[in-house]
């Protein structure tokens, strides 16, 4: 397993401390990782002959991973993307499971699912679901790989769709979905809006009235994770603008606005009123906010 090195307050690596008590203290503490878990610090050898490739990190950083590991995998590896977000280009949106495919050269499937990961640490019930292409016999084999008796994981033939699920449910957690009723879907939504990291601190942003940025808030509760909400709802924002489909996603809109400190965490539920208060109107590519009175 890579692991991003990193130094803890007391001067261990983190790598090392994960190899010596079998726990991921900063990120996971409390709970033991399997035996067969060994923290690599060195990416291209942690990867190194591995026909099967789990990835899971904040989408941010996915580019600059993939050209690291250019050339650098098996020809014949199967990839699989836990990764929720997108990559915005000028040509267009890119998906982290297309970044992966075009990149190294594999066949890339997603899981996305109805789960939290302290959650799953500890065995309560959770689902996914693997989306994929054309190549079937690699979802069975991630479905029969990520399933246990806790953990149930089904698959679905269209990894656009569940990718985006798992992608845009993070800009709707902010504020408070086509497989919808996979677990890729509304369940993903639910469990996220309820308990997920994107919900925990936009609640906090609301009640500091939107005075401290998601960035301070992110650094103070997040131990070290990234939040992903917010960057998404930029690249989203970004994407409908381009395609001039901003006032037929109110919601993704509200929460770029409120996000970006453009509009007070009120305006969430003002928005949607039949005479909202705050209305917004986008003229060549600048974002005017009109308060009603």
């Amino acid at each position: 397993m890579w692991v991003f090195e990193e130094t803890l307050p007391s001067g261990e690596k983190l790598t090392d401390v994960i190899n010596k008590t079998n726990e991921n203290v900063k990120y996971l503490p409390g709970i033991k990782l399997g035996k067969n878990v060994v923290a690599d610090p060195d990416l291209e050898n942690a990867v190194k002959d591995s026909n099967m490739l789990v990835f899971v990190t904040p989408h941010q950083f996915m580019e600059g991973i993939c050209k690291r590991l250019a050339g650098k995998v098996r020809a014949d590896a199967e990839g699989i993307s836990l990764i929720k977000g997108m990559e915005v280009k000028k040509e267009g949106p890119c998906m982290i499971s297309t970044l992966i495919s075009k990149q190294l050269g594999i066949n890339c499937s997603v899981l996305m699912g109805a789960n939290i990961a302290n959650e799953i640490a500890l065995e309560k019930f959770s689902e996914a679901t693997v989306g994929y292409n054309q190549n079937k016999g690699a979802a069975e084999r991630w479905v029969q790989l990520f399933t246990t008796p806790y953990f149930i994981v089904t698959a679905v033939q269209d990894i656009e769709g569940v990718e985006l699920c798992g992608t845009l449910k993070n800009v709707v957690a902010i504020a408070a979905g086509q497989h919808l009723f996979e677990s890729c879907g509304v369940a993903d939504l639910i469990t996220t809006c309820l308990g997920g990291r994107n919900r925990k601190v936009a609640e906090a942003y609301a009640r500091n009235g939107g005075n401290r940025s998601f960035d301070e808030l992110e650094a103070e509760m997040l131990s070290g994770q990234r939040l992903q909400g917010v960057l998404t709802a930029q690249e989203v924002h970004e994407v409908l603008r381009d395609r001039g489909c901003l006032r037929m996603f109110p919601l993704f809109t509200a929460v770029h606005a409120i996000s970006t400190g453009r509009l007070p965490p009120s305006a969430i539920v003002e928005i949607s009123d039949e005479k909202p208060r705050y209305t917004l109107d986008y003229r060549l590519r600048k974002v005017v906010f009109h308060v009603k009175k």
